[in-house]
């Protein structure tokens, strides 16, 4: 044999496929890939192990070892805004109305149940004291939550520390606003210093994270007392958490969904004033009218999320949960703007919802819109019109999921590396969604981004109205308007009954609607939600959790 004829161990082998190649073959399928010749994957394989792992190594190691999206945002941000210059009128705070003659009811069920302004007038006038107040929704808390498993971590200390500041300002003669002194809770996705910030994760319940969020410092700024972390489903999906599983507090045989669930049922069953929740798909909305509680999810980037817990830097917000429509624009007022932690926040010069004339809008609704908001809103002066958005994407909840997945699984790959996906509380939940998340490309993350900017470019065109009003649970439109970035106020429209409720009982489903609005028009979607309100008393009624069943406990 000639040694031009003779053939080396590594060409045999580059002539026969080897089983890595095969694999790498085989894998391909899952990412609808599987096109590439033996010679080309072999060469994928070496680029892969020369350039990519090295490279996918040395940034986990900048930017990932720390899981919650913390810290680092990504460079890729996303704004919302239709206004194409990117300009802003400068943002000017609403005139909020003042209650007069507010009685101090003689007990503290009528008390738990007022408006945020009702509350705020008694402090102002000396007719009760922030302490008071603490003490009253503190009773409520640890009293109902055996039952609707609301509260991870009561923040009592801080809590009393700050109504006294509260009162001692007031003494004083200064009063800082509306949530001088109001007590409140906050979703246990934002930090707050000495306290654990648990992520409602049994692989984080003993975290504290020694920083306060942006939200957090808005609200110590206007006087506001924080009385608990309340319930984040577990890293920020559906209702269960390492405590348990949180409760509607109109029917308790229920569940409360959406991982906001603390402070929608801690809010609905008047544990607290208000509470902030947030909502990356249908955490908001999902939760409040489950509970029928008034609730607002804002324009994407309205409320910075600097200290919270990062599911999808695209798609998080941040948003109130209230007694009424009133009380939401007041909180939203407060707590918008920007931080340089969030470069997806920005300062919208949103309109004063109370100077809004809503005579002169036209508002759309969908065949899924409840008639008698319709109605009452027509009657109000209001133009309404039958709507329908239009759009060619077929493919909205595979957008959203892919966005949502991928983005989740960067800001916890070190938390699934290590194998704590085992230990999570809802095993079909986050640890089915993240492994598959592994398996989606770059180019095909990005290639739903594309889809989703097609997406909102059709609804934007589709949207000739003002408004319009739609079912708020509807699944499409949540995956699209969480897309979008538009806001929705979610209102309480009336009551279902419920099969085999207890003896002389008054459990209920709530009935919901949505109002929708443009990006940075929240405005508009608050005035026509306190148009609704001014003359209806469903968001007034209040659950019966004492009403329980024979194998019900709660401490009283």
């Amino acid at each position: 044999m000639d040694t031009k004829d003779v053939i080396s161990a590594k060409d045999v082998l580059r002539k026969e496929p080897v089983s890595s190649v095969i694999a790498l073959k085989e894998s391909m399928k899952y990412f609808d890939a599987d096109f590439f010749d033996d010679s080309k994957l072999r060469e994928m394989e070496d680029g892969a192990e020369e350039f990519n792992v090295p490279a996918f190594r040395e940034n986990r190691k900048l930017v990932a070892l720390e899981n919650g999206g913390l810290h680092n945002p990504s460079a890729l941000v996303f704004k919302s805004s239709w206004n194409g210059n990117n300009k802003v009128k400068e943002s000017k705070s609403f005139n909020y109305p003042r209650t007069s003659m507010v009685h101090l009811p003689s007990n503290d069920e009528d008390i738990a149940f007022m408006t945020i302004t009702e509350l705020g007038e008694l402090i102002r006038t000396k007719k009760i004291t922030s302490q008071q107040l603490t003490d009253v929704f503190l009773r409520r808390l640890k009293r109902y939550n055996t039952v609707l498993e609301s509260v991870i971590t009561y923040t009592e200390d801080l809590a009393y520390k700050q109504a006294k500041e509260a009162d001692d300002l007031l003494d004083q003669g200064k009063y800082l606003g509306p949530l001088h002194g109001i007590p409140y809770g906050l979703k246990d996705t934002i930090a707050v210093p000495q306290y654990n910030t648990t992520w409602g994760s049994k692989s984080f319940k003993n975290q504290v994270i020694d920083m306060e969020a942006f939200v957090y410092k808005r609200l110590k700024s206007t006087g506001a007392v924080l009385l608990a972390k309340l319930v984040a489903g577990s890293l920020g999906y559906d209702d269960i958490w390492f405590g348990g599983r949180t409760r509607n507090p109109w029917n308790i045989e229920e569940f409360s969904t959406g991982s906001s669930a603390g402070p929608a049922a801690s809010t609905s069953a008047g544990m607290v004033p208000f509470a902030i929740g947030s909502e990356t798909a249908g955490s908001i909305t999902y939760p409040a009218a489950r509970c029928g509680v008034t609730a607002l999810r804002p324009t994407f980037g309205t409320v910075a999320r600097t200290g919270v817990m990062s599911i999808s830097e695209s798609l998080d917000k941040l948003g109130p949960f209230c007694r009424s429509a009133v009380d939401c624009a007041i909180i939203l007022d407060l707590i918008r703007g920007m931080d340089a932690g969030d470069p997806s926040s920005c300062e919208v010069a949103l309109e004063d919802p109370f100077h809004v004339d809503i005579t002169k809008l036209t508002v759309g609704y969908l065949d899924s819109a409840e008639m008698e908001v319709v109605n009452v809103l027509s009657v109000k002066g209001v133009k309404l019109v039958p709507f329908k958005l239009n759009y060619t994407i077929s493919s909205v909840q595979s957008i959203l999921d892919i966005t949502m997945d991928v983005d989740m699984l960067a800001h916890f790959d070190n938390w699934q590396r290590e194998g704590h996906d085992h230990d999570y509380e809802a095993q079909d939940q986050w640890p089915v969604e993240l492994r598959r998340a592994r398996l989606v490309p770059a180019v095909d993350y990005i290639q739903a981004q594309r889809a989703r900017g097609k997406l909102i470019r059709e609804v934007r065109e589709s949207f000739t109205v003002d408004a319009f009003i739609g079912n708020v649970t509807d699944w499409e439109l949540v995956c699209l308007g969480n897309l979008v970035g538009m806001p929705v106020m979610v209102v309480p429209t009336g009551f279902k009954s419920i099969e085999h409720p207890p003896k002389d009982g008054t459990r209920r489903t709530m009935a919901t609607t949505g109002i929708y609005a443009r990006p940075d028009h929240d405005h508009i979607a608050l005035a026509l939600a306190m148009a609704y309100q001014s003359v209806t008393d469903h968001h007034k009624q209040r659950p019966s959790v004492d009403d329980l069943g024979p194998n019900d406990n709660v401490h009283k």
